[in-house]
């Protein structure tokens, strides 16, 4: 076979840049609301609300769900959240059947706006960005903002017309099935919940930041459970016992910060949980990379291929991880711990 000489390095650029940027097929798991479903019939979404004495109780449930599907545990988290929201708003009476979510990114290209108001009745425009399950659910809280620049949650339900979901821009492999779309408003009719601000100054939206956390947590925990059965075997892998080790010691100060988390969370019910809540969540996020690192260095390519439930966890966490900031998170912690006192840190 000869060689060809004048290789041309541009079409093959062409050609593999057009395979390469192919969009992802949208994928859409029929089950996911049917779980749900029976979750509901259930009362199995009927988690003890945080702050009330039993917030470890929720968080545990939170991460066993975690544990068996992520895509599952993001809509149940936001549920769940939804629910506990509505009642801290004193709106538990709006709740009725369906599945909720909340959706309250707020990327400056997307903002939606309230144009209209009677009494707690609400006319919205503009878009709302990063509604996960948007195309398996119900009924959404959604943070919108009025002339006074407030941030004011509404809720609204998903059927109506006047509402359109762009899904295309969804290109996840990793949570590929909870499916964040864009949502567009016009002249959209919403309820209004709560006064404007409540949202964010409530004791639960940070006390809400520590279940995204035990989630993390329940998904590393699993595939940390892979690794455990794995040293169970008479001739586990070369140094699968030490990666294990690893893996316990990342796990046992993520539990035990999120423990102190919720017992903190319970004395203090209505305080400002930002500080107790940052550290756990950089804390679970440090110990789950380690589990994702340490598990699969020591098991190799094996459960990636040939079991279901590791791969999705797998190809899920490091995506559900990313609801953390990273650095800026980090920079936030920063600041509010430079201005302890000497000796914060002492045992």
């Amino acid at each position: 076979m000869s060689i060809i000489q004048d290789f041309d390095l541009g079409s093959l650029d062409t050609l593999l840049r057009s395979f390469t940027e192919r969009p992802q097929a949208l994928h859409l798991d029929t089950q996911l609301p049917l779980v749900m479903q029976s979750l509901q019939r259930d009362h199995l979404d009927l988690l003890p609300l945080p702050g009330q004495g039993h917030t470890l109780q929720r968080w545990q449930t939170l991460a066993r769900v975690a544990g068996c599907d992520l895509a599952l545990a993001k809509l149940y988290e936001g549920h769940t959240d939804a629910l506990a929201i509505l009642a801290e708003c004193g709106a538990s009476h709006r709740v009725g059947p369906g599945i909720w979510g909340v959706w309250a990114a707020e990327p400056p290209d997307a903002r939606t706006r309230i144009v209209e108001r009677d009494g707690e009745r609400v006319i919205l425009e503009g878009r709302k960005a990063w509604c996960s399950g948007a195309l398996q659910i119900d009924n959404a809280l959604v943070t919108a903002w009025d002339a006074d620049e407030q941030p004011q949650l509404v809720a609204i339900e998903l059927s109506h017309p006047s509402q359109r979901i762009i899904a295309e821009g969804w290109q996840a492999v990793g949570m590929a099935t909870t499916t964040s779309v864009l949502l567009e408003f016009d002249r959209s009719p919403a309820v209004a919940i709560g006064s404007p601000g409540q949202y964010l100054s409530r004791p639960g939206f940070w006390q809400g930041g520590g279940g995204i956390a035990a989630c993390w947590y329940g998904a590393a925990e699993a595939l940390a459970d892979y690794l455990r059965e794995h040293c169970r075997k008479p001739r586990p892998a070369p140094h699968a016992e030490a990666h294990l080790g690893a893996v316990d010691a990342a796990l046992c100060g993520a539990r035990a910060t999120l423990r102190e988390c919720a017992a903190w969370i319970d004395e203090h019910p209505g305080g400002n949980a930002e500080l107790p809540v940052r550290r756990a969540r950089a804390q679970v996020e440090k110990a789950v990379n380690q589990v994702i690192e340490h598990v699969g260095r020591a098991l190799g390519a094996t459960p990636y291929c040939h079991n279901s439930h590791f791969a999705r966890l797998s190809a899920d966490l490091p995506v559900f991880l990313r609801q953390s900031h990273a650095e800026r998170d980090l920079a936030a912690l920063g600041r509010q711990l430079a201005q302890f006192p000497a000796g914060a840190w002492q045992l």
